[in-house]
């Protein structure tokens, strides 16, 4: 926000814990403008994450944000749900009232296309889930692009997946959708396992925030301590941050330490199927000596972060409101 004008910024999303974590940031945080938000199967069924959604904006006592109701399966595969991570309400299990806001009555696909092309500014999307709505929107109203400064995804990984040994579950769920999304031909961030699962907020925080009368605080501190990457017995967790991280990365994108690197999604049947292979090499190697190269988008890889400077941001906003 350099230029004292806020960033308008579309999310779609799969709610979920840490995409709520996420929500509840970016509507509280002054520099951005988010103009829509999606909704895409993935952590639950779709339906569930447009309520989880939709309670999270009441909750946070948000603006009139337009929410749509988007793809309830991958391009070509079932849904396969993370209920068994979120809960089988996708938000904890926390026993949230459901809320008194609806969607709109068109769908995501609309939405993010009127959103996108109206907006006086370019627009920064931020998926924080499997890419099926945004293939979608690529494949069906290619002329989007002309209006997106960037896309900055929750999604992939350089190391060790989550879904798979190699493969991040987003990109896992959907791989074709994720291959469409890196071919866009706009800047993209790829904010993948190897920061998302760094950025930790003490166990103190998290308590506090638990401890909140101001219910939007409260359910915060619950999703951050059933997001305890350690384990769930622990009476006093920390608690990750996840999807939020990649908001916090559209504010402040110096907490993060990117490498432009060709990556690429394994969309063969087998083991490694949804796996983003990030080439970190130096020099080619044999492959393409013999074979020739492939071309390959550039991608802005996240590789490291700044762990407290992310944690305090959001903190920072979440509480400040």
């Amino acid at each position: 926000m350099t230029d004292g004008q806020r960033i308008p910024v579309i999310i779609d999303c799969d709610t979920g814990v840490d995409d709520a974590l996420a929500l509840l940031f970016a509507v509280r945080h002054p520099a951005l403008d988010v103009r829509a938000i999606t909704c895409v199967a993935g952590n639950t069924d779709v339906d569930g994450v447009v309520r989880n959604t939709l309670t999270v904006l009441e909750t946070a006592g948000a603006g009139d944000i337009p929410v749509a109701r988007g793809a309830e399966r991958p391009l070509i595969e079932p849904v396969r749900t993370a209920r068994h991570v979120h809960g089988q309400d996708g938000m904890g299990d926390l026993g949230l009232p459901a809320p008194t806001r609806v969607p709109v009555d068109v769908d995501a696909v609309t939405l993010l296309r009127r959103e996108i092309l109206a907006s006086p500014r370019p627009v920064t999307l931020i998926p924080m889930a499997p890419l099926t709505n945004i293939a979608l929107l690529l494949r069906t109203h290619p002329e989007v692009t002309r209006n997106i400064e960037r896309i900055v995804f929750m999604g992939g990984a350089v190391a060790t997946g989550n879904a798979t040994p190699v493969s991040e579950f987003n990109v896992w769920h959907d791989p074709e959708a994720a291959a469409v999304l890196l071919t866009a031909g706009v800047p993209i961030t790829m904010y993948g396992l190897d920061v998302f699962k760094k950025v930790l907020v003490p166990a103190g925080e998290v308590q506090r925030l638990r401890a909140s009368a101001e219910p939007s605080l409260r359910m915060a501190g619950e999703l951050l301590a059933h997001r305890d990457p350690a384990t769930s017995g622990d009476p006093t967790p920390t608690g990750g941050l996840g999807d939020a991280g990649a908001v916090c990365a559209v504010v402040d994108p110096e907490g993060l330490t990117t490498e432009r690197l060709p990556v690429e999604v394994v969309l063969a049947p087998g083991p490694a199927r949804g796996q983003t292979i990030v080439d970190r090499r130096p020099l080619p190697g044999e492959s393409e000596i013999h074979e020739g190269t492939r071309p390959q988008p550039l991608v802005d890889v996240a590789l490291g972060v700044d762990v407290e400077r992310y944690v305090k941001l959001w903190l920072t906003v979440v509480e400040g409101a």
